[in-house]
């Protein structure tokens, strides 16, 4: 299976899940104001639903439900489960990049810290996910799901280039770097991490696997003083652990 939980985020509190309508799109409804804190409500209290029990198995019912409004209610927001969806993805999207943006504007941090942040913040926002959501999202709302994958992967690369510069300028990561090529084996290492034939949830904490990747990727781009700062972090972050 191709794609990335993880950016359901990366992917819960991201900004960015059919009955009647089906030709409606989310581009044309009316819609409230992003103000609207009922709504912003609805989209957070859905997506941890849906996050806990999956896509597939909650129902419109489920969702009004678990939120304590009425399905009318609801569909003054949205047209069908699969409108639902799309706006629960872009919400966690906006919400997940917002979160990313502020780990990596803190100060007096260098490029690994800014990477070992993110890697935090990421693997806080999918604890808990069930696991069939990468399926569900990919077999049933598959529009959504790649729109949701090509933003993400857009942030990836842009993120890791950028980080890949700084680590360059502070010494810490190797000058000789083909930083596009990296940055594009990264995503795709997160791509296959999210395939659940070669890493079955039952036997791989998605937790473990990110945690594993981070180190990969740092000790296959760091200088030498890149290296000795980054046993030195992990052996310091294990004690406070």
């Amino acid at each position: 299976m191709v794609g990335n939980v993880s950016y359901v985020y990366f992917v819960l509190r991201l900004r960015p899940l059919t009955m009647a309508n089906e030709k409606n799109s989310a581009a044309d409804l009316p819609g409230p104001e992003p103000a609207d804190d009922r709504w912003h409500r609805i989209l957070d209290e859905t997506a941890k639903v849906f996050w806990k029990l999956g896509i597939k198995s909650v129902t419109m019912d489920d969702v009004a439900t678990r939120l304590g409004i009425s399905k009318k209610t609801l569909y003054q927001y949205v047209t069908d489960k699969n409108d639902l969806v799309d706006r629960v993805l872009k919400h966690l999207s906006t919400c997940y990049k917002c979160d990313i943006d502020l780990v990596r504007a803190r100060k007096d941090q260098n490029a690994i810290d800014e990477l070992y942040a993110v890697t935090t913040t990421v693997a806080g926002h999918l604890q808990g996910i069930h696991p069939s959501i990468h399926f569900d999202l990919e077999k049933y709302h598959p529009e959504a799901f790649r729109n949701m994958i090509a933003n993400k992967r857009k942030e990836i690369f842009e993120c890791n280039t950028e980080n890949m510069e700084r680590g360059i300028k502070e010494g810490l990561y190797r000058e000789d770097l083909n930083i596009p090529m990296i940055a594009t084996i990264y995503i795709a290492r997160f791509d296959m991490v999210f395939d659940g034939t070669l890493f079955p949830p039952d036997k791989f904490s998605m937790n473990d696997l990110h945690w594993e990747i981070f180190r990969y990727h740092v000790r296959g781009i760091a200088s030498k003083k890149g290296l000795d700062y980054l046993e030195k972090k992990l052996t310091k972050e294990r004690v406070h652990a």
